[in-house]
């Protein structure tokens, strides 16, 4: 039987509707490349798959068309130059949340204290924003909190792998959390119950996505319970949807918190929102 090229496999992806990119990772997945080899493809693009490629390639063409995130076929994702095994028990990280790890970043003192710096990720999912956290700032204490016991085997495996020495804890948001930090950063859930955007998260864990009637259901706890945990002076840094900054801000100063501010995405679309707490 004769197997398709790869330029064949690609044309074939393009007439069922699939992003270039996504067919490129996915085909390399399928040859057992590197996801980021796309200039091979380039080189390599009269070669024929081998039959169990081509069946490879098959099998992850109808899981994305489907709906299923290409990081759950592939098992892996780039995130802030490291790269996570994922899977459906955590969310398929956004490049959009790497504007919440540039934030942090810049808001943390240069040099830490003598007692040294903590910081803290909530709802870390597959650990990425305290792994690229603890990447950048190896002088720095990461302790990274998941209410999800799956979600945390994941996160604990990535930080494993990568000999990053993040501290997990499973808690329900800061409830079961020891200690003050210098910052506290968080990616929670801030879909609302009834968007219709989630029909198209089907294969992506519900919990991890929706937060109440508006989305802010989290947002609102992690707030109130964050002032028992931050040092004076220190930044608490949240994710939320395109249009809940105005909403983020607003519940940011009613809880006394200062230089309440947003930070846009790479769309331009305000997606981070954080404040001082100044005691």
């Amino acid at each position: 039987m004769n197997t398709p090229t790869l330029t064949e496999c690609l044309n074939q992806a393009h007439t069922q509707g699939m992003a270039r990119v996504d067919a490129q990772m996915l085909l390399l997945h399928s040859l057992g490349r590197p996801l980021h080899d796309r200039a091979w493809l380039l080189s390599h693009d009269n070669d024929a798959l081998t039959p169990t490629q081509h069946a490879t390639w098959q099998a992850a063409l109808h899981r994305r068309l489907s709906g299923e995130p290409v990081a759950y076929i592939t098992g892996r994702k780039d995130f802030f130059g490291l790269t996570l095994s994922v899977d459906a028990r955590v969310l398929d990280p956004r490049p959009d949340t790497e504007t919440l790890v540039e934030w942090a970043l810049a808001v943390l003192p240069a040099t830490p204290a003598p007692q040294g710096l903590r910081v803290l990720d909530l709802g870390t999912g597959s650990g990425a924003v305290a792994l690229a956290l603890q990447h950048a700032r190896p002088d720095a204490q990461v302790w990274a909190v998941d209410a999800s016991e799956d979600a945390l085997a994941v996160a604990r495996a990535n930080a494993q792998r990568l000999n990053l020495p993040v501290q997990f804890v499973l808690s329900d948001w800061l409830a079961a959390v020891p200690g003050v930090f210098d910052l506290i950063a968080s990616n929670p859930p801030y879909v609302a119950a009834g968007d219709p955007h989630l029909a198209a998260l089907t294969h992506e864990p519900l919990q991890a996505l929706t937060s109440g009637a508006d989305g802010l259901a989290d947002i609102r706890q992690i707030i109130a319970q964050a002032s028992s945990h931050l040092a004076p002076g220190s930044w608490l840094l949240l994710e939320h949807g395109w249009d809940q900054a105005t909403a983020v801000q607003g519940l940011l100063r009613q809880a006394g918190f200062t230089d309440v501010q947003s930070r846009q995405d790479l769309a331009g679309v305000d997606r981070c929102t954080g404040g001082r707490l100044t005691l």
